[in-house]
């Protein structure tokens, strides 16, 4: 739509969030219908593929300016909530700092596990990369949770290891909110849910974040849960 210029490496170029803000007026005018769109239910607003937080705050002043703008023209707007992907290993390491400017956090697992791993999933020379279990990821991501719930905040997730039946017990350990899962996924899940104890998979989740490979995290999990 856009026809963008190539790139030698898009996964980390001119996306999402740095579109938006590089191109204001496109943004502007998807901000302005969803503050429309707001008066008519609950409305969450998400802004993509945050590094730091000036573009957190740069993207909140933009959706501030406009919602200001309607409401000084006497429009109705809903009570919306703001929050940001998270999906860059960098921003993860700051959590703490991020969760205290947003009202929920998603944490994008396909793209944060990419990046950190500095593996691209679809390459099946590096795909054995894509390690959802590796402890480093799970530092990641429980630091994230736990940033989020230390502020009060929700901490949710989208991306195939949300309905993993590997990780989803540890994410319960971890206190994850909200799982967002292919349709496919959530039967088999709702059915692993009834079975996890959230004591116990705590303490499961505590081992497997101290564990040296994602071999020993996953023999851990099959060991655990039966």
């Amino acid at each position: 739509y856009l026809k963008m210029a190539k790139e030698m490496n898009p996964f980390m170029g001119y996306r999402a969030i740095r579109i938006s803000l590089d191109q204001q007026d496109i943004f502007r005018t998807q901000l302005r219908a969803l503050l429309r769109a707001s008066v008519y239910g609950d409305l969450c607003i998400m802004f993509p593929m945050i590094a730091t937080l000036n573009e957190l705050r740069a993207a909140k002043k933009v959706y501030q300016e406009e919602r200001d703008k309607m409401v000084k023209a006497g429009k109705k707007v809903g009570d919306i909530k703001i929050g940001m992907m998270m999906e860059i290993p960098a921003a993860a390491v700051l959590a703490d700092k991020f969760a205290k400017e947003v009202d929920f956090m998603s944490i994008g697992t396909n793209d944060l596990i990419g990046y950190s791993m500095a593996a691209d999933r679809t390459n099946e020379r590096v795909s054995y990369l894509y390690q959802p279990y590796n402890p480093s990821i799970l530092r990641l991501i429980k630091k994230v949770i736990d940033s989020c719930h230390k502020e009060g905040k929700v901490a949710a997730m989208c991306g195939e290891m949300a309905g993993d039946q590997i990780a989803v017990p540890l994410l319960v350990g971890m206190g994850l909110d909200e799982f967002s899962m292919s349709a496919t996924s959530i039967l088999k899940t709702r059915s692993l849910f009834k079975k996890l104890d959230s004591k116990k998979m705590a303490k499961l989740a505590d081992k497997a974040v101290d564990m040296d490979t994602a071999e020993e995290v996953v023999k851990l999990v099959k060991e655990t849960v039966k």
